[in-house]
């Protein structure tokens, strides 16, 4: 099977169902970032030595195709796809998941900056993209119909991100560093 098609050199791409759509449409930019999410956390699992969480992180990636391909499928031609889709169930996973998580860490009191081990910086990457992927979604939505699970997998993502990189970070030895606004961070 080659890898190139040729069918997308005119700047369209096709969705599952026969729809063929601009490279930029907002659907497109929508599943395109939970590509490149999927594609981060993937630097984030390379990183991580601790097998509980390396599963986490596989599991939100095969979750992101799920939601990718939801993504990818014309509108109104959902039940052709075959896969389980995404639901209620795995949002509640994700927040089980945070709060088993937020019970090792000190309670926060400040926004914190991104950074930290390299695992914690990779999360805290993974959670920006994330927020793009839930803004370009929210775009996509105003133009043709996207399940609201979709939407709300992907804001309980980001929190779990933020949790886990905080937990990285407390795994290494390292401190988060609290933000403070300019002029009373001793600068």
């Amino acid at each position: 099977m080659r890898i190139y098609t040729k069918t997308g050199d005119d700047g369209t791409t096709g969705l599952f169902g026969g729809l063929r759509l601009q490279k930029d449409d907002a659907r497109v930019e929508a599943y395109g970032t939970v590509d490149e999410l999927n594609a981060v956390l993937g630097v984030a699992r390379s990183l991580t030595s601790e097998p509980s969480l390396g599963e986490r992180l596989e599991h939100i990636q095969r979750d992101l195709f799920v939601l990718g391909a939801e993504l990818a499928t014309a509108p109104g031609r959902e039940a052709k796809l075959t896969l389980p889709r995404l639901g209620a169930a795995d949002a509640l996973r994700l927040e089980q998941e945070i709060d088993e998580a937020t019970t090792t860490l000190a309670p926060l009191k400040n926004f914190v900056l991104p950074g930290g081990a390299a695992l914690a910086a990779a999360l805290h990457h993974a959670r920006t993209v994330c927020r793009r992927a839930e803004r370009r979604l929210i775009t996509a939505r105003r133009e043709s119909p996207i399940g609201e699970a979709l939407l709300i997998y992907l804001n309980r993502l980001s929190d779990w991100l933020f949790t886990y990189a905080r937990a990285a970070n407390q795994a290494a030895g390292v401190a988060d560093v609290p933000w403070a606004p300019r002029g009373l961070s001793g600068e």
